[in-house]
């Protein structure tokens, strides 16, 4: 069975729905690498009553994401050397479900993510960030005890951009100890480097999917279906560990492993 067939397999779910029963902004975020042919097997492991958005009859959504850091990419830097407080400064295209976003994560103690996001125009998401966009930025990192937020924000500028599809999976909890959970699994995965000359800084990663799992403190029903399935959570950050791919002169020892593991056949598209 391919990856498409499994995910049809599933029990549709609308847009609506899923964000009433799961929205978890706040939340526990384990990462997963594993080749394409590997997720019909870990999809069969989910229990009775998993569901799969749709949207116009599609379960496999397009995404486009463009990512700001500043000159000394303070953003990118932050994750490299695992700061205790770091942040993340995206937008984000839902190409076909609609809308885009300002999306600003921060991370904070106990390996917790706040995501919080403000509706942006189209023409903002291929440029830079207007005077409102910059003020929210700043009053998030702020928010989130980010020193120097007001220069941060100041200096935000387009660095990388991400395009992929993505399915989102509503795994239900046992009704006692555990809650619904979602999970994301992305696939045709791609990456472009902004400050690289034109034609170059242009990766692609075909045959691996990245699967997410969100959660409370507790693993869910997606990450035990992972684990009995051989696959454990890796490091990887779409931001920081494809940018390292990119720039190999970049800081990169925290995605190491993955980097020799999972990209070492982009080398040749950089």
């Amino acid at each position: 069975m391919t990856a498409l067939a499994a995910l049809e397999a599933l029990r549709p779910l609308g847009l609506e729905d899923l964000n009433a029963a799961a929205e978890l902004q706040t939340r526990v975020d384990r990462k997963y690498i594993l080749p394409r042919t590997a997720l019909p097997a870990v999809l069969a492991q989910l229990p009775a009553g998993t569901e799969v958005l749709e949207v116009g009859g599609e379960r496999l959504l397009r995404y486009a994401s463009r990512y700001f850091d500043t000159p000394a990419l303070d953003s990118f830097l932050g994750a490299a050397h695992g700061r205790r407080r770091r942040f993340k400064v995206r937008t984000r295209t839902y190409v076909d479900s609609g809308g885009s976003f300002l999306e600003v994560k921060t991370r904070g103690g106990r390996s917790t993510t706040v995501k919080e996001r403000v509706p942006v125009a189209v023409d903002e998401v291929h440029a830079g960030l207007d005077d409102a966009a910059v003020g929210y930025a700043a009053a998030m990192l702020s928010d989130a005890g980010i020193p120097g937020t007001e220069p941060i924000a100041q200096r935000l500028e387009p660095v990388l951009t991400t395009g992929y599809r993505r399915a989102t999976l509503l795994v239900p909890g046992d009704g006692e100890q555990e809650d619904a959970s979602r999970g994301t699994i992305d696939v045709d995965l791609r990456w472009r480097d902004l400050h690289a000359p034109a034609g170059r800084g242009i990766l692609t990663l075909p045959d691996t999917v990245i699967v997410e799992t969100k959660s409370g403190c507790r693993a869910g029903a997606l990450d035990r279906a992972l684990w009995r399935c051989g696959h454990r959570p890796a490091t990887v950050s779409k931001y920081g560990t494809g940018l390292a791919a990119l720039r190999p002169g970049l800081p990169h020892n925290k995605w190491h492993r993955t980097l020799v593991r999972h990209f070492r056949a982009l080398k040749g598209n950089a």
